[in-house]
């Protein structure tokens, strides 16, 4: 049996979700899942729709839905299954190693189009996966330059997200705006704590009893755009520096894991510097 997968987000209003059975009905689609959320303060509506049955014309669904909704609503219909995606490292190799893996055996629900690393350390591991490797790299050049070099290899792959895993370079704004909601990053602290730079050096140095990493949206704000997955695992006093970075990399792996597989199954909403996630 065919199925539909319909996401809305839309201002928030009466009947909203009986208004969209009606037309999935309408058109001989069954609701087998549905998840909805309405965020008060900001005055919006959320839904994850999923359906058995084929419908006969998807302009048609797009058009009712979209009549039926408030003005200025988004609706997508099917998106694509498989995501692809641009890797960006720079030395560290956990986060890539897990998620080349991942998409040798096909469990990533998405394809590695490629690898664009600022130093060639990480080349080889990426081709034994059979994965492209670009080494751009950042040295004796102006941002501009750089980031201008870095934009030329990633449009030549059209991918859908472009995951920053341990990319130890700021973005500019211009960047950031070129990519707006495709830049997924793993940063290797419990945010808002310990932004930017050796979060393991100030979280040893403060004291914690808790590590952490956060995978969440790249926005202009160093660190603080929209949070996707966090995770967090007890430390003590007898961690070094060291030790916390050691424990510190497993977490990651896993939390930008978690963070790939609800973006890419589309599960995951943005509401201004939030998320909003049906898992």
């Amino acid at each position: 049996m065919n199925k539909t997968l319909v996401l809305i987000q839309c201002r928030d209003d009466l009947g909203l979700v009986a208004l969209i059975s009606k037309v999935l009905v309408n058109h001989r689609l069954n609701i087998t899942a549905m998840r909805e959320f309405v965020d008060e303060l900001a005055d919006q509506f959320f839904a994850r729709v999923e359906c058995d049955g084929a419908f006969f014309n998807e302009n048609d669904l797009y058009s009712e839905l979209r009549a039926a909704l408030p003005e200025y609503s988004e609706v997508i219909i099917n998106p694509k299954t498989e995501k692809r995606i641009v890797i960006l490292v720079t030395k560290e190799y956990h986060c890539l190693g897990d998620a080349l893996i991942r998409h040798y055996f096909n469990t990533l629900n998405a394809s590695v189009c490629c690898v664009i690393g600022n130093y060639d350390t990480l080349k080889e591991l990426t081709r034994k996966y059979e994965v492209p490797f670009h080494h751009v790299s950042h040295e004796n050049k102006t941002k501009l330059v750089f980031e201008n070099e870095i934009s030329a290899v990633i449009d030549q792959y059209e991918p859908d997200y472009i995951v920053l895993a341990k990319f130890m370079r700021i973005l500019s704004p211009e960047f950031v705006a070129q990519y707006e909601g495709k830049l997924i990053n793993i940063h290797h602290s419990f945010l808002p704590a310990f932004i930017g730079a050796s979060p393991y050096r100030k979280a040893f140095e403060r004291g914690v009893k808790l590590i952490g990493a956060t995978a969440h949206y790249v926005t202009n704000d160093l660190d603080e755009g929209p949070i996707i997955v966090q995770q967090t695992i007890p430390v003590n006093h007898t961690f070094s520096v060291f030790d916390m970075v050691t424990s510190g990399k497993e977490i990651e792996k896993s939390v930008l894991n978690k963070a790939m597989q609800l973006v890419f199954q589309d599960r995951v909403f943005r509401s201004g510097n939030k998320t909003i996630i049906f898992e």
